[in-house]
């Protein structure tokens, strides 16, 4: 159970801001990832896979303050800023550009190819729902106990249904067995990472959130 029964002023603006971090680290990571790949110890990963890595601890937090039910409305509301970018960016498209080398840049920045595009909305909603039903199933086992065990065992998981699912649905069939999996283990190997040095910030922002909603009401 959240922290309150009934959201309050404060939970609303709690939420409103996980909501907007979420919102921006996937619409980010989408357009970063067909702009430039970066060099992980020899091993290649996209760009935005740090932004859409923070995705994770912000739903780990919701689940723990507020419950499985409002950490779910936070991917929904993450795949509605998926969809309305990719929409936006169609929009965009088709308005005349004052020089003809800006409309190739923006296509070529903004227009990833349409296989890409289903291979993120598919892992992105199998990893996010599977990393909120995870974290909840870790929080019975554990009596609500051993955040970081809840944290670090769903995210891990999760992220590697993740990077599985993108890469085959993006990739499969244009490149060898032995590359798709060189990339998915990359990318699963530099989430991991990232998701054991978020422990501490997914620890101090299940206490900040607490404490900063049941501060009395001071009207500000």
């Amino acid at each position: 159970m959240g922290v309150v029964g009934v959201l309050g002023e404060r939970d609303l603006l709690v939420l409103m801001v996980f909501s907007g971090v979420f919102g921006a680290s996937i619409v980010f990571a989408n357009i970063a990832a067909g702009v430039k790949l970066v060099d992980f110890f020899g091993f290649v990963v996209p760009a935005g896979t740090i932004a859409y890595s923070i995705t994770f601890p912000v739903t780990d937090i919701v689940d723990e303050v507020y419950g499985r039910r409002r950490a779910v409305y936070i991917v929904w509301a993450g795949l509605a800023a998926e969809i309305s970018m990719l929409v936006l960016v169609g929009a965009e498209a088709l308005l005349p550009a004052l020089e003809p080398g800006m409309q190739a840049d923006y296509l070529r920045i903004f227009t990833p190819q349409l296989r890409i595009v289903l291979a993120s909305i598919m892992a992105y909603l199998v990893s996010q729902h599977h990393d909120v039903w995870a974290f909840w199933k870790w929080r019975e086992i554990t009596g609500g106990r051993y955040l970081w065990i809840r944290n670090n065992a769903s995210t891990m998981v999760s992220q590697l249904l993740d990077s599985t699912i993108f890469i085959l649905v993006a990739f499969y069939g244009l490149e060898p067995l032995d590359i798709l999996l060189n990339m998915i283990f990359s990318m699963w190997l530099f989430k991991v990472l990232v998701a054991v040095l978020d422990t501490p910030f997914v620890y101090l922002g299940v206490i900040l959130v607490r404490k900063y909603v049941l501060k009395p009401d001071l009207g500000i």
